[in-house]
C-alpha cells in the first residue's frame, strides 16, 4: 500500500469518527500522515482536530513521541520501585486558559470516554500547569467566561518522584480521585488515580502478611516450586537457629519441669498467647509505617500504648490461664496449686508487655539496619516472646514453688 492510499484510507476512516476519537487515532500516526491526512480534510474539521489534539498530546511533537514510546517503556522499567513515575498515565483534559466554557464543554462532548474526565488541566502554550477546573465549576460557569476566570490556581500537585508512601498520605489527606504530576518547573507530565494509590497500599499491606513468616514479596500463586523453596527455606533454617534458642532456655528449667509435670503442658499456652499478643502490636507497627503514621505518632507513645495493652490482656487472659492450672494443678496433685496460678498469672502479663514492646521494636531495629521491617519479622518476634514468656514462667515456678 503507497502512502498517499494510506493516507486517503486514513482520512475516510477519520471522517466517519467524532472528533475525539479521531484526534486519538491521528495521534497514534507519524507527524508527517497525520498532517496530510489534516490537509486532505475539510478546513472546520481539520482546525477542529488540530486543536484536539494540541491539547491532548503531550508536550514535543508526534514524531518524537512516537520514537520516544519504546525508549519511555524501557526507562520505567527502570524506575526507582514506590515511586510515582511508576503509575504515571498520560492527562487527559488539558485545555488553554482562554478556552470558554462553552468550547470547553464541546471538547468535552466530543471526547471518549467523556465519563473519564473529572478534572480539566489548564495549561499555557509551554505546558506549565495553571489551574484545574472541576466539572461542577464547569457546567455553572457562564458560556462566555474562560477556563481562567473559574479555575483553581495552584492545585495540589504530585512529583513523580515522590515515593508512594508520601503521595499516600497525600491522597489520605487531599482525598481526590485524580492527581496532576507535575516536574520542578510545574509542567505537567501526567496524572494518577487515586485509586492506584491506595490499590499498591493496599498490595503493600498484603504483601507483609507473607514477608512476616518468610514468605518473598514476589511469590505469587505460579511460582515454580524450586524458586518458592529457594525464597522460603533460608528463612526456616533462621527460625530453626532461633527454635534453639528458645529450647536452651526451656532445658535450663529442666528440673523444674520434672517435678513439676503440669508447668509443661501450660508452655505452648503461654507461648501461644504471649506470641499472638507480640504480632498484634508487630501488624500495628508495619501498617504504621507503610502508611508514614509514625512520623508523626512518637515510638516512646507507642511503646507505652503496647505496654498497657500488653498489661491488660496478660492480666485478664493470666486470670482465665491461673484458673485452669489451679483446676489442673488440683486434679493431677502436682502440689501448690494456688502459687502455680500465681506464677502462671504473673508470667501471663510480663510476657504479653513483653511481646507488645517486641512487636514495636523488632520492625524498627531491621529498618535501623536497612533491613526490610516486614521481611521475617514474625521469625525473630516469636523467638523472643518464647524465651522471655517461657522463661518468666520457669523461673518463677522455681522460685515460688520449689
Amino acid at each position: 500500500m503507497t502512502e498517499n492510499s494510506e493516507v486517503a484510507q486514513l482520512r475516510d476512516s477519520i471522517e466517519q469518527l467524532p472528533s475525539g476519537e479521531a484526534a486519538n487515532r491521528l495521534r497514534a500516526e507519524p507527524k508527517h500522515i497525520a498532517q496530510a491526512v489534516l490537509d486532505q480534510l475539510p478546513a472546520t474539521k481539520a482546525s477542529e482536530l488540530a486543536a484536539l489534539m494540541e491539547f491532548i498530546l503531550p508536550a514535543g511533537s508526534p514524531s518524537e513521541q512516537e520514537v520516544s514510546q519504546q525508549e519511555d517503556s524501557a526507562e520505567a522499567s527502570k524506575q526507582v520501585e514506590g515511586s510515582v513515575a511508576d503509575l504515571l498515565l498520560e492527562p487527559f483534559g488539558v485545555m488553554g486558559p482562554d478556552t470558554t466554557v462553552a468550547g470547553a464543554l464541546d471538547r468535552l462532548v466530543h471526547t471518549d470516554p467523556v465519563n473519564g474526565i473529572t478534572y480539566i488541566y489548564v495549561v499555557d502554550d509551554e505546558r506549565h500547569l495553571l489551574g484545574v477546573v472541576a466539572m461542577r465549576d464547569l457546567l455553572l460557569g457562564r458560556p462566555g467566561q474562560t477556563l481562567a476566570d473559574i479555575m483553581t490556581r495552584e492545585p495540589f500537585c504530585l512529583s513523580p518522584d515522590s515515593p508512594l508512601s508520601q503521595a499516600i498520605r497525600a491522597a489520605l489527606e487531599h482525598r481526590h480521585r485524580l492527581y496532576p504530576v507535575t516536574d520542578e518547573d510545574n509542567k505537567l507530565l501526567g496524572m494518577v488515580y487515586g485509586w492506584q494509590l491506595f490499590e499498591s497500599m493496599a498490595t503493600e499491606l498484603s504483601a507483609q502478611s507473607g514477608s512476616m513468616v518468610g514468605v518473598d514479596r514476589e511469590e505469587r500463586l505460579g511460582t515454580s516450586i524450586f524458586q518458592a523453596f529457594r525464597m522460603r527455606h533460608p528463612w526456616l533454617q533462621v527460625n530453626l537457629l532461633t527454635a534453639f534458642c528458645a529450647a536452651l532456655v526451656v532445658g535450663i528449667f529442666e528440673d523444674t519441669i520434672a517435678q513439676i509435670v503440669a508447668l509443661a503442658v501450660f508452655l505452648p499456652v503461654l507461648a501461644g498467647q504471649s506470641g499472638n499478643t507480640g504480632c498484634q502490636a508487630l501488624a500495628i507497627t508495619l501498617r504504621g509505617m507503610t502508611l508514614g503514621e509514625l512520623a508523626e505518632f512518637p515510638v516512646k507513645r507507642l511503646l507505652r500504648k503496647e505496654l498497657t495493652l500488653g498489661a491488660m490482656n496478660g492480666f485478664f487472659v493470666g486470670l482465665v490461664a491461673a484458673a485452669a492450672m489451679w483446676v489442673y494443678a488440683t486434679m493431677t496433685d502436682a502440689g501448690q496449686p494456688l502459687m502455680l496460678g500465681l506464677s502462671i498469672l504473673i508470667a501471663m502479663v510480663g510476657a504479653c508487655m513483653g511481646s507488645g514492646v517486641f512487636g514495636v521494636l523488632v520492625p524498627l531495629t531491621l529498618r535501623r539496619f536497612g533491613a526490610d521491617p516486614a521481611m521475617a519479622s514474625s521469625i525473630f518476634l516469636t523467638t523472643f516472646t518464647d524465651i522471655l514468656g517461657m522463661g518468666l514462667m520457669l523461673f518463677l515456678a522455681t522460685a515460688m514453688v520449689l
